[in-house]
């Protein structure tokens, strides 16, 4: 059952308790669109004063290709101190399975997580395995369009490599599937998913091995703050790694607190903070 948790108004009410924040991307700091410029002023001002940012992302793709990512939304620069992304936790397993063959589920776009993975694919009855980053299509399919091909696979017994856990995400005023949904589904119909992106322990691993590089140690637990606006995988993860969170309830009328608690106690899940949108 999750525990009574604490409105706030801005970060800075108890950016003095923290060394570092592990912050979530989009729906954030963006929606696929737009940047949220008080959410990036929020960040800087963290550094500047406080700690280390680290973003954290569900992204399919590896860390390197985030800033061009973030560049053409017009996010500011200096909001963050390194990027990791379930892209990169998620070449480790892919790379443990190089050559395959492996049947490539989702859009071109992706494709920078297999560079130098010397991995082939294949049609699927060939194929050894499934690496999905998201649906081929995701502003026109659904995963009801994938059943006839996760039901062949299944059939085949190939285990599907997921590389986004996310379920949805809003881009701009649309909410749009990810690969998690396509996963959640397989695991539905009795297939085999590997994670390594939130809520999974894999892409924690990759953010303390950057701290413990980058600031030579890694703060305890009480000293990081988790901060994102999806309940199954920023508040789980961060729930799972002992670290205290803020929830950004993307726009929900905080002053309301219980509808908020309601959201996250249905779920079983703990918040300590929550507020509209992130603000200092």
């Amino acid at each position: 059952m999750a525990q009574d948790f604490i409105t706030i108004s801005g970060l800075g009410q108890i950016a003095d308790d923290y060394d570092v924040l592990i912050c979530d991307i989009w729906g954030v700091i963006h929606n696929g669109k737009v940047p949220f410029f008080e959410a990036c002023e929020a960040l800087t001002r963290f550094r500047q004063s406080r700690g280390t940012v680290v973003l954290v992302s569900n992204s399919p793709r590896p860390s390197r290709a985030i800033p061009e990512q973030l560049n053409s939304l017009r996010v500011p620069e200096g909001i963050y101190d390194a990027i990791v992304t379930s892209g990169d936790a998620t070449i480790d397993e892919l790379s443990r399975r190089a050559p395959g063959p492996v049947f490539k589920l989702g859009p071109d776009r992706d494709d920078r997580i297999y560079e130098g993975l010397e991995l082939h694919f294949s049609a699927l009855e060939d194929a050894r395995f499934i690496s999905c980053t998201g649906l081929f299509h995701d502003d026109t399919e659904t995963p009801d369009d994938y059943t006839e091909l996760l039901s062949e696979a299944r059939d085949h017994g190939l285990p599907m490599v997921c590389a986004n856990p996310d379920i949805k995400v809003k881009r701009g005023d649309k909410m749009i599937y990810c690969g998690g949904a396509l996963a959640q589904k397989y695991e539905d119909m009795g297939g085999e998913v590997i994670y390594a992106g939130k809520p999974h322990i894999p892409i924690y691993r990759l953010s303390r091995a950057w701290l413990e590089e980058v600031l030579g140690y890694v703060p305890g637990a009480e000293r990081i703050l988790a901060i994102g606006d999806n309940i199954h995988t920023d508040l789980l993860g961060a729930q799972n790694e002992n670290f205290d969170c803020l929830f950004i309830a993307d726009g929900m009328d905080t002053a309301n607190s219980e509808a908020a608690f309601d959201l996250i106690r249905d779920h079983g899940i703990s918040a300590r903070y929550v507020m509209g949108s992130l603000d200092w």
